[in-house]
């Protein structure tokens, strides 16, 4: 059986580890000759760390962050991602692992590249991890990638 990938997503929180993990989708894309997804998703939930819980703020909050991502996505994808890989920028709003995990649904992607920040302690207890999350929900195989820069702290 021979793999056929023809659609990749690759989210991006526009840290270097996401632009790090492009690498790698933007390869894969190159030698598989597959559409990318480039994909950021705007949390609308914040933690509130003085209560340890997720709340909804007030979405005027957001209306300049939706318009400088957009700007971002298109200036990775300028920038990054060559001239002969097809690609298509998404932005969306709601829980990045759930977000992630319904665009490769509904773009029928299949293979997922995605960074891991590497967070351990309470930091990965508060949040979690969203990499971990994608790979336990997501309909296709998923490639997690880490920064080589990153140093594992043992919890």
């Amino acid at each position: 059986m021979k793999i056929k990938i023809r659609k990749i997503l690759c989210p991006t929180d526009f840290s270097d580890f996401s632009l790090y993990a492009l690498k790698y989708a933007i390869s894969f894309a190159e030698t598989y000759r597959a559409e990318l997804y480039l994909l950021h998703v705007v949390d609308l939930f914040l933690h509130d760390p003085a209560y340890f819980a997720p709340y909804v703020p007030d979405r005027s909050i957001f209306a300049g962050y939706e318009q400088d991502a957009k700007k971002r996505l298109a200036e990775i994808a300028e920038k990054h991602v060559p001239k002969g890989v097809p690609t298509e920028t998404i932005l969306r709003e709601g829980r990045a692992f759930v977000e992630i995990v319904r665009c490769a649904r509904e773009k029928q992607v299949e293979m997922i590249v995605i960074a891991t920040h590497g967070r351990t302690g309470l930091s990965h207890a508060m949040f979690g991890s969203t990499a971990e999350k994608v790979i336990r929900k997501a309909p296709c195989p998923v490639l997690s990638v880490k920064h080589p820069e990153h140093e594992f702290v043992m919890p």
